[in-house]
């Protein structure tokens, strides 16, 4: 990541404050491992800006590097000039961060104190006004050695990888919407609005070059090893596990050739039925590899987990709302057939035949990738599409280390969730799908901030 770094001005404050403000700022970048992008000292006084040609200057230099930075900090070392700030950063696309330095008891004489607090209502009011988004995060102000601005700049830079990550970027659906599931639809020219980019492949095509791909072909033994360093494939039938890494070639092929950010898959039934497989496995992989891939063509589930990869730089999942857990109210089994990152399990999973297709038609479906999901701090999130608009709900949990019983099929995990029958309900009542999804951490602010002041998301509140 890399900050664009501003610092304010005010004619009568004291000079020092600056200096200093600019020396802590640059140190704590360079010790937590961001870069940066800062103006020359020389280019106004003491290297702030307090005037609207200050600004200006400010302005032009920022054009310059336009492309090479993630966000913007705006350091309030004092109470600074509102004028020059807004003329400055009023075209900045990136999101930006507003940080305010705190006065200190015992240094509230006229060449130490600062006044930032008040300051800082003054600036964003005036950004308010303009309609210039930005971003706030407690405290109102902030010491920049301190270990709260250091937890403030990793969420904000998790902030700026959602919103520059979800402006503009392509979803490959692969497939028709499946057929029994009407839950999943979803509005391509509202996502279109929204800077989110589809295209569409059918089915057909991925069937007619994987029957069409020779078992020598180069790219099928560079994928079946791949795939056997990944996960488990001692059940597999030889046959299969050769059809299942030409899917996996395939699907590779499209992210490379259309430039896929992130896919959807239509998964069954006609890969099983014609193919003999079922693509769980493949989806994991891709999920681990830091593609985004969700399941059952629910597109939307791919745009939520998205955002969680990117806020965290962790894989995501796409899991049903499946199971109660006994007689546990807050808890609830989430699971799917087999598409969760491995890195998101226990340990190392086993590529199974799946239990549903083998029920009616056995043979037919190996490649879920069966275990159970890891204890971890977890948020989950998913949207619909409605009315030309996109809402979409976040809130948080744990995966716990209950116990699943064996014979449960699948890749599963007990959350807990505060106050889940409320939260469901609302959910159902909504029109929300039967689908949510996970990633690690609690990072819901995270997730609210972009969706609502960057990205122009209707925030479904549940909690």
């Amino acid at each position: 990541m890399r900050f664009a770094l501003y610092f304010g001005n005010r004619g009568f404050m004291p000079q020092e404050l600056i200096e200093s403000s600019r020396r802590d700022l640059v140190k704590v970048l360079e010790e937590d491992g961001y870069e940066y992008l800062i103006m020359d000292k020389d280019a106004t006084r003491y290297g702030a800006v307090e005037t609207r040609d200050e600004g200006l200057i400010y302005k032009k230099w920022l054009k310059e590097h336009e492309g090479e930075y993630d966000g913007v900090i705006l350091a309030m070392p004092i109470f600074i000039d509102e004028i020059g700030a807004i003329t400055a950063l009023e075209e900045v696309k990136t999101p930006i961060l507003m940080q305010a330095s705190p006065d200190k008891i015992g240094s509230m004489d006229f060449a130490h104190r600062r006044d930032a607090y008040c300051g800082k209502f003054s600036v964003c009011d005036v950004f308010y006004q303009y309609k210039k988004p930005f971003t706030l995060l407690k405290p109102h102000v902030v010491d920049l050695l301190s270990d709260e601005f250091r937890q403030n700049l990793k969420d904000f830079a998790a902030i700026c990888r959602v919103v520059n990550g979800m402006r503009h970027f392509t979803i490959g659906c692969i497939g028709a919407r499946t057929t029994a599931f009407k839950t999943v639809r979803f509005d391509e020219i509202t996502l279109q609005r929204y800077g989110i980019n589809v295209e569409s492949f059918d089915l057909s095509e991925l069937i007619f070059e994987v029957q069409n791909m020779k078992d020598d072909d180069a790219r099928v033994v560079a994928k079946m090893e791949r795939l056997r360093n990944y996960t488990n494939f001692s059940k597999v039938p030889s046959k299969n596990f050769v059809t299942l890494s030409k899917v996996g070639v395939v699907l590779d092929e499209y992210i490379t050739k259309y430039h896929l950010d992130c896919i959807t898959l239509r998964c069954w039934n006609e890969m099983e039925t014609i193919l003999r497989v079922c693509p769980c496995v493949l989806l994991s992989e891709l999920n681990d590899r830091g593609i985004v891939a969700s399941c059952e063509i629910d597109l939307n589930s791919a745009i939520t987990m998205r955002a969680m990869n990117l806020a965290t730089n962790t894989p995501t999942a796409c899991l049903d709302w499946n199971n109660n857990y006994g007689e546990e109210k807050d808890k609830v089994i989430l699971f799917h057939c087999g598409p969760v990152a491995q890195s998101l399990m226990t340990e190392k999973g086993t590529v199974t035949e799946h239990k549903m297709f083998a029920k009616n038609d056995p043979g037919s479906g190996w490649g879920s990738n069966e275990g159970r999901i890891a204890s971890f701090p977890m948020t989950f999130s998913n949207l619909k599409t409605e009315d030309g608009k996109i809402y979409v709900y976040a809130s948080e949990g744990e995966f716990t280390k209950d116990k699943i019983e064996n014979t449960f099929f699948g890749c599963g995990g007990v959350a807990h969730i505060s106050n889940l029958d409320d939260k469901v309900l609302k959910l159902a009542k909504n029109g929300f799908k039967h689908h949510t999804t996970i990633g690690k951490d609690h990072i819901k602010d995270i997730l609210k901030e972009s969706f609502t002041t960057y990205l122009g998301y209707e925030f479904f509140d549940i909690d």
